[in-house]
């Protein structure tokens, strides 16, 4: 995408109501306004929040949020230009129930209070095989940690990649330290019982992956 593009997104972006760009400083020292009181302040209704994490385009925040009108659903990136497309869908079909903020993962604990998230989706995260840096994995031990400080007890996490490895890894994980895994599935298209929201919403780069027989591997899990 040229700068001249990017420009353009980050401009019309700052245009959406739905969209937030805090800086970094105004995240860390918890001074943004909607922490704790996104169903009051933004959603104004208390359906619960999913929340979208590494969303790209935003594909899978408005999929689940059409399918699902009585659910507010929020696209996390640290990428502002990509998930414009997910923004302006959202404006456009005049959809309530969806909002993207742009902020780095590991500081979501100063976007949301605690117990105010009630699912977590990761959908293809970049596995940082090439480098064995498993600090970045988005479903390592601090993450899930991370993730645990804003989900209501009995929320639940979902992890949708093309990563076999990624895949073995956090299974392996959840396993490891006891956490509980609902549903696990290394092939959602050829085995049958992945839930409908699983198959039915596939993302642009899925949808690449598939055309290479690439298998898509899901797991619905608890954290304790």
């Amino acid at each position: 995408m040229g700068s001249k593009n990017k420009l353009k997104r980050f401009k019309e972006n700052e245009t959406f109501t739905n969209v937030f760009q805090p800086t970094r400083e105004e995240v860390v020292s918890d001074s943004f306004a909607l922490k704790g009181k996104w169903n009051k302040e933004f959603f104004k209704n208390e359906n619960p929040i999913i929340l979208e994490l590494g969303c790209g385009k935003g594909e899978y925040t408005i999929g689940l949020a059409e399918r699902n009108p009585n659910v507010n659903y929020i696209g996390i990136d640290v990428k502002g230009a990509r998930f414009w497309r997910g923004a302006k869908t959202s404006v456009e079909s005049g959809m309530k129930n969806v909002a993207f903020v742009r902020t780095q993962i590991e500081l979501i604990d100063h976007i949301f209070a605690a117990n105010e998230v009630s699912e977590i989706w990761i959908t293809f995260p970049d596995p940082q095989i090439k480098y064995k840096r498993t600090k970045h994995r988005m479903t390592n031990s601090q993450f899930l940690q991370l993730y645990k400080k804003i989900l209501k007890p009995d929320g639940v996490m979902n992890l949708k990649t093309d990563s076999e490895f990624m895949h073995g890894y956090t299974l392996g994980l959840l396993h490891g330290e006891g956490h509980e895994v609902l549903y696990a599935n290394h092939n959602v298209y050829k085995n049958e019982g992945a839930p409908k929201e699983v198959t039915d919403i596939q993302t642009f780069y899925e949808k690449q992956y598939l055309e290479i027989n690439k298998a898509i591997t899901y797991i619905r899990f608890k954290i304790k």
